[in-house]
């Protein structure tokens, strides 16, 4: 005799946080396709929460694993996140910069007339960001590389790629009417801490527990949210309105 599982609502969870998987799997592969498109090495899309009056940036894919996020996402969050989401927060035109003049991608950048020039985000890199928007979210898309390379019609194609990349992202996120789940205050309190770009150790700190505590606050909210990692549950939790 088959024995049933009696926990069959976990186990659907699970099987939906494995089609999300394989979803963002795929979108990281469109990714990367636009990225080699213009010669990019690396890119990554990011969700623009509200932190009172400024933007944040919070990654939830690249071009990694769609169990983990390349440092360099996330140090693009912490060292320059509030200029590129007040950025697109205020205007839908790209936005591009470069740590040096002579570098090849500088050069193509600067012939681009609808693109805007930023302040160089990271030391040593070169970068393109398009901003974009979907039901009521908003959005960056950044591509780097020292060889970046499109003209003003693949600017606008990329960009529209980027709209379509989004788009599918936001369709993984957003929840039926009435399917929120139930996350705790201090499950909350964890996803808001990581969404401003503290570690668990800071988290354990500012909230006055152990890291063993902190992880597993967020392994919890994670798992509750059908998500396939911290990131993509503070995505999640963006989407529903858990966290501003």
């Amino acid at each position: 005799m088959t024995r049933t599982s009696s926990r069959p609502s976990e186990c659907a969870g699970i099987g939906v946080a494995d089609r999300a998987s394989e979803l963002l799997s795929q979108q990281a592969e469109s990714g990367r396709r636009i990225a080699d498109s213009i010669g990019a090495v690396d890119f990554a899309v990011y969700v623009i929460g509200q932190a009172g009056e400024r933007g944040r940036l919070v990654p939830c894919l690249d071009g990694e694993k769609a169990s983990q996020l390349a440092p360099l996402t996330k140090l693009l969050a912490v060292r320059s996140g509030d200029v590129l989401a007040r950025h697109a927060l205020a205007s839908a035109a790209p936005l591009w910069w470069s740590s040096n003049p002579k570098a090849v991608s500088a050069q193509n950048l600067e012939q681009l007339f609808w693109a805007l020039k930023a302040d160089p985000c990271l030391p040593g890199t070169s970068g393109l960001a398009f901003p974009v928007y979907e039901q009521g979210q908003t959005g960056m898309v950044v591509f780097m590389g020292t060889a970046l390379s499109l003209d003003e019609q693949s600017l606008c194609d990329v960009h529209t790629r980027c709209f379509s990349l989004f788009s599918e992202i936001a369709s993984v996120q957003v929840p039926a009417r009435g399917t929120i789940p139930f996350v705790s205050k201090r499950e909350t309190e964890c996803l808001r801490l990581t969404a401003n770009g503290q570690t668990s150790e800071d988290i354990a700190r500012l909230l006055g527990l152990s890291v063993h505590t902190a992880n597993q606050y967020l392994t919890n909210a994670t798992h509750k949210l059908n998500a396939v990692n911290r990131m993509h549950a503070v995505a999640k939790a963006l989407r529903y309105g858990l966290i501003e």
